[in-house]
């Protein structure tokens, strides 16, 4: 076993995929930090040069590129593309739902040029889908809130009768309501009322709707697993935590969390894991429900979730490293989780400790205290400061876009756009060598400017 990290063998090179088209992801930044930190050669896959993560310092190279889950071909295409480029085999890390399930699905031809866990074909997709998930819970005697696909308001109004209100619907669309509300993809719904107008827009989309039994959230309940599984299954590497902030509040992404040992939860996931056969990295969103004293399952997400690096052990392996070492043939002895570290995302937990506040929960007093002890943040870091300024950056443009897009003179205006807008490339991939290597890349006057394609970079 390697009880050493600085002992393993850190030169495989690693791509980090995200179809996804967010730029602010961070769970990417955090995979391209905590391997190039080990001399890893990473690669990211990006939007653009603006993208944040695209400007760490620990990439090796960079490819410009938008791939699409709805044109298997062309992504293969792109990808092997992509593998040609690097000119060695590299162990290859999906960040989003939309990549996983490609990989599962469409993946195995890619297997020469990148080592990634092996899944049953429909099981990410089964995971990523709720009801799907549901129906897998139920089957395996898991604990998750109680769910229902409706195709009528009859149908509706009997599973209410059952669960009470409120209730979660969740709409494959957004959708706007005869009372001007925005309805959208998930809605908690308090009355019969709600419920009547949620049916008629599922029935005027001829879309289903589902309902869930809302778990009341409570201060210290809403719990994650991050955790990786080798090709047997068997765990390599178990962490749980607390979400203590998310935004929105009580519904979004982790804002502020910390690694608690939980051994129950832990058990409970890792034997469901065994049960349908799940390889490689797993991030799990679950709320312990006092009405039956059970943690019930709200997501399971077939790949890396975006605050893994609130999770390391005492020997430094997190779920991006023991993955790396486990697909790379090392062994590797994890040891024990190091409890009480706290994570933060410090674009997001402003935004989300208002709505805590909005419902009493918070003061700024006890905001302030917790930022305090935070151990690691998702963007700011003294060794890679590139990718904090372009995320303050984008976080002000967006805010300036928000405000200007709200006034009405706004709408004379629909041709106008921000430098979120960047067309997909059709010949594949773009690659350009590590992002501030090449002192050029600091001097451009804009890196909008056309290349001799017409293609915007």
């Amino acid at each position: 076993m390697i009880t050493d990290l600085r002992a393993a063998d850190w030169s495989t090179p690693a791509v980090v995929l995200k179809f996804d088209q967010n730029v602010l992801h961070h769970g990417s930044l955090g995979v391209i930090r905590s391997l190039g930190r080990l001399g890893v050669p990473v690669y990211g896959v990006h939007e653009g040069a603006w993208a944040p993560a695209a400007s760490s310092r620990y990439l090796t190279g960079r490819f410009f590129w938008q791939p699409s889950p709805e044109d298997p071909q062309q992504t293969l295409s792109g990808l092997f593309d992509l593998a040609s480029q690097i000119g060695r085999r590299a162990v290859l890390y999906a960040t989003d739902d939309a990549g996983a399930i490609f990989l599962a699905e469409h993946g195995d031809v890619l297997r020469e040029a990148f080592a990634f866990p092996r899944l049953p074909a429909d099981l990410p997709r089964r995971l990523a889908s709720k009801y799907s998930m549901f129906q897998l819970c139920r089957d395996l005697g898991v604990p998750t809130p109680q769910a229902m696909l409706v195709w009528s308001p009859a149908e509706a109004a009997s599973f209410a009768a059952r669960a009470g209100f409120p209730l979660i619907a969740k709409l494959t669309t957004p959708w706007r309501g005869t009372a001007g509300q925005q309805l959208r993809s998930t809605t908690i719904v308090a009355t019969p009322s709600e419920l009547r107008e949620i049916c008629a827009c599922a029935h005027e989309t001829s879309t289903g709707l589902m309902l869930q039994e809302y778990v009341p959230p409570a201060p210290g309940q809403d719990w994650f697993f991050h955790g990786y599984f080798d090709s047997a299954s068997r765990c390599q590497t178990a962490f749980t935590g607390v979400k203590d902030r998310s935004y929105p509040a009580h519904a979004g992404l982790t804002s502020l969390g910390r690694a608690v040992p939980n051994s129950q939860l832990e058990e409970q996931v890792t034997a469901m894991a065994a049960a349908i056969g799940f390889r490689g990295i797993a991030d799990l969103d679950l709320r312990f429900d006092p009405r039956d004293a059970q943690y019930k399952l709200l997501d399971f997400n077939p790949r890396l979730g975006a605050q893994f690096r609130l999770f390391t052990t005492g020997t430094g392996v997190d779920v991006a490293r023991a993955a790396y070492l486990d697909l790379t043939g090392q062994p590797v002895e994890a040891g024990e989780m190091t409890a009480g570290r706290r994570f933060l995302v410090e674009n997001y937990d402003p935004l989300g400790a208002v709505g805590y506040w909005r419902q009493g929960e918070l003061g700024l007093r006890s905001w302030v205290a917790s930022l305090r002890r935070v151990d690691e943040v998702a963007w700011l870091a003294r060794d890679d400061l590139r990718p904090f300024g372009l995320m303050c950056a984008r976080m002000a443009w967006r805010g300036a876009t928000r405000r200007f897009s709200a006034r009405p003179s706004s709408a004379s205006q629909p041709n106008a756009r921000g430098p979120s807008v960047l067309p997909r490339a059709a010949a594949g991939p773009r690659y350009r060598p590590g992002p501030w290597v090449i002192q050029k890349s600091l001097d451009a006057p804009d890196v909008t400017e056309s290349n001799a394609q017409g293609e915007r970079v």
